[in-house]
């Protein structure tokens, strides 16, 4: 492969690199700030859709459509977009302003290239247009569904419909209101071959009967406002007409979809851990420890050195599986596709840890300026356990604690289930002595964490039931 851009590539790197330094930069902590305040949960910030208007008119709109797409694309191939890419992810949420974000971009690639034509019609283009969100429903709570042949949710064929059984996790986008449609991989044939078994089908985000249990936090945020959620599917009714490319084929659509979308994953996290290595390169060059500025420093300067060769080594090998997708398709391009899988996350990560250790404290202070860059690099690769798995209902300890706390009352007990906001979580003793007054007037993550200090079994009972839509903690 050249290793050089093309003049049409390098001009678009600097028109998008001239946008995002004008437009996107400048905003950047308000839209941090608006997402992350609880009054603004689930909407988007408003200053958004002028900027998706600015980047379409500036002819920065769709551009991760590679050519084989037609009428539909820009134009440009996987390794023309990479480092268009790489630029939106220095910024978290920059690449919805050119509609290049996911899951979008995936299903947009789904509709593209399998869709019918009324299909197309009804969703292809008002996504196109970034007119409406999309979601992505795989990833089950009760199986691993990392290989997608693993899923299980039911699409039973009734006449003329499909009926819809099933639960999904960590849906991205689905809390979103411009979300309108949603795409399920499902099982149609159980009795078929292992890799023909499951569909793809087509339901309205308003259709009856798709529930959305919990907003799920990653590392204790929520992402609005798209958010990940929790879904069940109990008997949700769509027309036979509503599925893609066939029973059986979505296997074939979900490998089809993956392909570029890990292009567009890697080069983005590449992007952010080039931010966060820059920010470490002007850190050091400001503070100064024990008489000495940190760049001085041969730890400091090594660490800094490592990082640029691993972001360099990740970058290539990405830029290398775009060519290869570009040439043989992306299935003769699937080692190289599951080798950036690995090393692009874990270079983030690692590059991530470097720079919070170079910052110290202001590294992991939400109101500083590197805050949203190295959180957003340490969630890259995540693990995931059931909430049913870990009780939020007792609590027992190792360590003893003379507290004589027996039993706690306590409201709306740190809730991951509910979705609307409730009121300020305070706890209340309503058995029990508590003769070191712990309890009082604090928020209820304080007071269950010195509940299990006493080392006893601690009942936690939530008096916010009538008022919680999801009761599932009933379950």
């Amino acid at each position: 492969m050249f290793f050089d851009y093309t003049e049409k590539t390098q001009n678009l790197i600097d028109k998008l690199q001239a946008f995002v330094d004008a437009n996107i930069l400048p905003v950047d902590r308000e839209v941090h700030a608006w997402n992350a305040d609880p009054a603004n949960r689930w909407k988007p910030w408003p200053g958004l859709e002028p900027l998706k208007e600015r980047a379409k008119s500036a002819g920065l709109w769709n551009l991760f459509l590679p050519e084989e797409y037609g009428e539909y694309s820009p134009g440009l191939t996987n390794l023309e977009y990479a480092p268009l890419a790489e630029i939106m992810g220095r910024n978290m949420w920059s690449a919805e302003v050119f509609n290049c974000s996911a899951p979008d971009t995936g299903n947009m690639e789904v509709f593209a290239k399998f869709g019918t034509a009324a299909q197309k019609k009804e969703w292809l283009l008002p996504l196109l247009a970034g007119k409406i969100r999309s979601a992505y429903l795989m990833t089950e709570p009760d199986h691993a569904c990392s290989d997608a042949t693993n899923v299980r949710t039911e699409i039973r064929s009734d006449g003329n419909d499909y009926v819809i059984n099933g639960k999904k996790w960590w849906i991205s986008g689905v809390m979103d209101p411009r979300c309108k449609v949603l795409l399920l991989m499902g099982q149609t044939n159980p009795e078929n071959p292992r890799h023909t078994q499951q569909s793809t089908v087509i339901i309205p985000r308003d259709a009856p009967d798709v529930k959305v249990i919990r907003a799920q936090t990653v590392f204790g945020d929520v992402h609005s406002p798209g958010g990940h959620c929790e879904v069940h599917l109990k008997d949700v009714r769509i027309p036979k007409e509503n599925i893609i490319l066939g029973e059986g084929r979505g296997f074939e659509i979900a490998q089809g979809r993956l392909g570029p979308g890990r292009i567009h994953h890697c080069m983005r996290s590449i992007g952010s851990a080039q931010r966060a290595l820059e920010l470490m390169c002007q850190r050091v060059t400001e503070r100064t420890t024990f008489g000495r500025m940190l760049s001085d420093r041969s730890s400091i300067r090594m660490e800094i050195a490592k990082s640029y060769c691993d972001i360099e080594q990740a970058r290539l090998l990405t830029l290398k599986a775009a060519d290869a997708i570009d040439r043989h398709g992306a299935r003769n391009a699937k080692d190289l596709i599951g080798a950036i899988k690995i090393v692009a996350p874990q270079m983030a990560q690692t590059v991530a840890d470097r720079a919070i250790q170079i910052f110290g404290g202001m590294g992991v202070w939400q109101k500083s300026s590197p805050h949203s860059v190295l959180s957003a690099l340490q969630m890259v690769p995540t693990n995931c356990t059931h909430p049913s798995s870990a009780s939020s209902r007792s609590l027992n300890t190792q360590n003893p604690v003379p507290v004589g706390i027996t039993s706690l009352k306590l409201d709306c007990y740190d809730c991951e289930y509910g979705i609307a906001a409730l009121p300020p979580r305070r706890a209340s003793v309503l058995q029990g002595p508590d003769p070191n007054g712990i309890s009082q007037g604090l928020p209820t993550s304080t007071t269950a964490a010195a509940a299990a200090r006493s080392g006893r079994t601690v009942a936690i009972v939530c008096t916010a039931m009538e008022r919680c839509s999801n009761r599932l903690c009933e379950t």
